[in-house]
């Protein structure tokens, strides 16, 4: 995210239009726009380890026919 410029520095985040706002009305409608957030990014998804992945209880066909005892050892 780029740095802010000198004129988006001075600029109010937020700005009152009508004069007969109470400071009550004043804090509601902030504790509003707090609450909804938006300043963060949201955090980047964690990876699953590979040795809880769910691909790892599928287990490869057996080897069946003519010399399968030796293919089941081999990777």
């Amino acid at each position: 995210m780029a740095a802010p410029t000198p004129d988006e520095q001075a600029r109010p985040a937020l700005r009152i239009l009508d004069a007969s706002a109470t400071p009550e009305e004043v804090a509601a409608v902030v504790a509003v726009l707090s609450a909804l957030g938006g300043g963060d990014e949201a955090p980047a998804p964690r990876r699953r380890p590979e040795w809880s992945s769910p691909a790892r209880a599928v287990r490869r066909p057996l080897a069946h026919g003519p010399g399968a005892w030796r293919a089941s050892s081999l990777p």
